[in-house]
């Protein structure tokens, strides 16, 4: 396809894809003009607990673990760069992460030597050893050594301030509607008034649906709510990243630890419950009773744009010319961020995709 203008990109959306998608175009010299429809990075970007890689690596299909590989060796030197240019440290940092389900290991195992990542079966000393707090049954435990974490409340305010001397950023502005005519995309209407676009970006995570529902055709995206709780700890007292049932434990530089998640169908609806709660903190107190003694410091809950599967929608949509969609990455949206911006780009701009692009297409099989 010819190249975009460089004058007439819409990004909708100012989530985590949002904003290394408009990093993207910018990068390469587009104009390009971000909305959202709160502040930048406030929703499943803030929300989510910031481990940079899929859980459960082997249980997801080729697609998700590509775009995973490819944004866990891109994660160093963007993080690096950002901290660089915006003086705003997103704290990505390579924690380890131990893995508790014994009946992994036979798929985990497989799944290490397919991909040729290091993996090793820890004995109960070598886990006390890496977690002294640690208080478990489990006999044997996976070690993943090369998994990272980002601080992703810092990653999208280091983006936003990145973008923001070359990115037209529209912050409170909720889209209402899509503009198209006679098969090409013109741009959208929002709360303040129309803006004009020959290419439009939807990267509006859970919201997706509904606005592309607007022109015949949507993707299957819906929320999915998640609660975490944070303590209050101390540096050190907990030292890798814990993962168990499909529950984690996650220790910031600072001590404090999050807890996360669950997996809620509850629509459009953010608040907490006290259930979610009393679930995450006995889960906590088990695994590391130190945090008994630990005050909880904050609970909070996300919407997650599930997909089936957890397979992203990332390319054009059909039969709009212009019309592009980057959304639906389910649990994985910090951890193939990257590489989902990187292959949006490529695609609008006409340049070779880093990745095949026809397993992210609205029509790909998601089964």
């Amino acid at each position: 396809m010819a190249q975009a203008k460089s004058s007439d990109i819409l990004v909708i959306g100012g989530g985590v894809i949002g904003l290394m998608t408009a990093r993207e175009l910018a990068s390469a010299g587009a104009k390009v003009t971000l909305v959202e429809m709160s502040d930048t990075g406030q929703q499943a970007s803030w929300a989510g607990g910031g481990i940079l890689s899929p859980l459960y690596p082997w249980r997801f299909a080729g697609a998700v673990t590509a775009l995973a590989g490819w944004s866990q060796r891109a994660y160093p030197g963007l993080c690096a760069e950002l901290f660089e240019t915006t003086g705003i440290d997103p704290e990505y940092s390579i924690s380890g992460l131990m893995i508790l389900d014994p009946e992994e290991h036979a798929d985990a195992l497989a799944w290490a030597a397919a991909e040729q990542r290091p993996l090793e079966v820890l004995t109960r000393a070598r886990m006390a050893e890496k977690e002294p707090e640690l208080a478990t049954d489990v006999r044997k435990a996976l070690w993943l050594a090369d998994i990272g974490q980002i601080r992703n409340p810092r990653l999208t305010k280091a983006l936003r301030a990145a973008i923001a001397p070359k990115v037209n950023i529209r912050e409170h502005e909720e889209v209402l509607e899509l503009k198209a005519q006679d098969g090409q995309v013109r741009g959208a209407r929002t709360k303040v008034g129309e803006i004009a676009a020959e290419h439009v970006v939807v990267c509006t995570g859970a919201w997706t649906a509904e606005l592309l529902a607007q022109l015949g055709r949507k993707p299957d995206i819906r929320p999915v709510r998640g609660q975490m709780i944070l303590f209050y700890a101390r540096p050190g007292q907990i030292r890798h990243l814990t993962l168990f049932r499909e529950r984690y434990v996650i220790p910031r530089r600072d001590g404090r630890v999050l807890i996360g998640s669950t997996l809620e169908e509850a629509g459009f609806d953010k608040h907490t419950t006290a259930e979610a709660k009393e679930e995450l903190y006995r889960i906590a107190t088990g695994l590391f009773p130190l945090l008994k003694r630990t005050p909880i410091e904050d609970h909070w809950a996300g919407l997650r744009p599930g997909s089936p599967s957890g397979i992203p929608y990332i390319g054009p949509y059909p039969g709009v010319a212009g019309l592009y969609v980057n959304a639906g990455h389910y649990r994985n949206g910090l951890v193939t961020g990257p590489a989902s911006a990187r292959l949006l780009a490529d695609l609008l701009l006409g340049r070779d995709p880093i990745l095949p692009p026809s397993r992210y297409t609205l029509d790909a099989p998601r089964g």
